[in-house]
């Protein structure tokens, strides 16, 4: 603890002795990796807390990262899932018995308690708790659901604090939906940049969807950086990247009536044809970072499964070994798009066993291969991994 204390007080002198930042300074483009707080600092707190995102700030992040989805009375707030049963106490509260119910998000069925059946006022009386259960539960139903106004001030105020520009990152989720259920993100969100002064291209803005459809109406609405995120499923034992509904293909992608759209994949998007179309509407391109390096199983017994290779008593990405690099990184950049990879976690279980344990080390390896950004549950590692490919250089 010490000794990051010492690392986290040393970066934050090194940021005040260079002054305030432009925001277009050089750690906005290709010249250094952003640091994109995922969810806030959600290795530590709840994800998508007020707390969070100070932590991740205090840790160094450049960006912070709230995704939005919309209250039935028209307010946006920062929610990863329209579904809350799994982040809030809404199961404890009585009250809201009735509103639990079964609903299709992206088509598929989900049961629990929806962001859009509530009023604002409503989610107020809910706090939130912790996702995962091998993550701290001790500040479980200590904060409520901030709106993305609250975001943006409080990106501003540190920003002020700080002496450098703390980003935003937001994220339009289920925007086809949400249009379905007459609830459109993109104009909510363009109407509370603009009233910061925050839709112009020099903001230190990044608007993210899955979509494409969702990015070409922001496009219409600011002239904010876009940014194309490319899901998939899982990855198989020999490493190849599986696609099943509902991580397929783009939502939008899925109901158009289009059917060259619906017949592609999310892997579209990362062929020389889809960077090209990509950069036609966007300025990045945000992979799971598995498109760039994936992994494969530890075949030890010949069936072409993934088996228990550390003796922890699990199956996960610790019994993995690395597959080489993609040149996904190079196309994209030779095609004009920054590439910012996710999602970066410090638990042993998220780690490839090439990594030793190690977060820095997966880090390093990103940052080696030259991308732009990533976004990280552990914001401090993820600094710290960057200062130290500064030294060596």
């Amino acid at each position: 603890m010490r000794l990051q204390a010492f690392a986290l007080g040393l970066l934050g002198a090194l940021a005040l002795a260079a002054g305030p930042l432009a925001a277009d300074d050089h750690r906005f483009g290709r010249h250094e990796a952003l640091v994109v707080a995922h969810r806030g600092a959600s290795g530590y707190l709840p994800e998508h807390t007020l707390a969070g995102y100070e932590l991740a700030i205090d840790q160094g992040a450049d960006f912070i990262e709230p995704d939005l989805v919309m209250t039935k009375d028209g307010h946006l707030v920062v929610r990863h899932d329209l579904n809350i049963a799994a982040t809030t106490d809404v199961a404890t509260h009585p009250e809201f018995a009735g509103r639990k119910k079964t609903m299709a998000v992206d088509g598929v069925a989900e049961e629990g308690w929806f962001v859009t059946d509530f009023t604002l006022a409503e989610l107020r009386t809910l706090r939130i708790v912790q996702r995962y259960p091998d993550r701290s539960h001790v500040f479980d139903g200590r904060y409520r659901i901030p709106t993305f106004e609250e975001v943006l001030d409080l990106a501003r105020r540190r920003s002020h604090e700080e002496r450098r520009p703390i980003g935003v990152y937001p994220e339009t989720k289920h925007p086809t939906m949400h249009r379905s259920l007459g609830l459109p993100l993109e104009p909510a969100l363009a109407r509370a940049l603009r009233r910061v002064g925050w839709d112009r291209r020099q903001a230190p803005v990044f608007l993210q969807s899955f979509e494409p459809s969702s990015l070409q109406r922001l496009r219409q609405l600011t002239d904010n950086r876009l940014v194309q995120l490319v899901d998939a499923s899982d990855v198989a034992p020999d490493g190849s990247i599986v696609f099943e509904p509902p991580f397929d293909r783009p939502y939008d992608w899925t109901v158009s009536s289009d059917p060259e759209l619906r017949a592609r994949r999310f892997d579209f998007l990362v062929s020389d044809d889809g960077l090209r179309e990509v950069r036609s509407y966007a300025d990045v391109i945000s992979p799971w970072k598995r498109y760039v390096v994936s992994s494969k199983a530890v075949d030890r017994n010949g069936d072409g499964t993934v088996g228990d290779e550390n003796c922890d008593g699990v199956v996960n990405d610790a019994d993995r070994v690395l597959m080489p690099p993609t040149d996904l990184v190079e196309r994209a950049h030779a095609h004009g798009l920054d590439v910012h990879l996710w999602t970066f976690r410090s638990e042993a279980r998220f780690l490839v066993s090439d990594y030793a344990g190690n977060p820095v080390n997966e880090y390093l390896q990103f940052l080696r291969l030259g991308v732009d950004g990533f976004f990280s549950e552990f914001p401090d590692t993820a600094v710290t991994a960057r200062e130290l490919l500064r030294l060596e250089e």
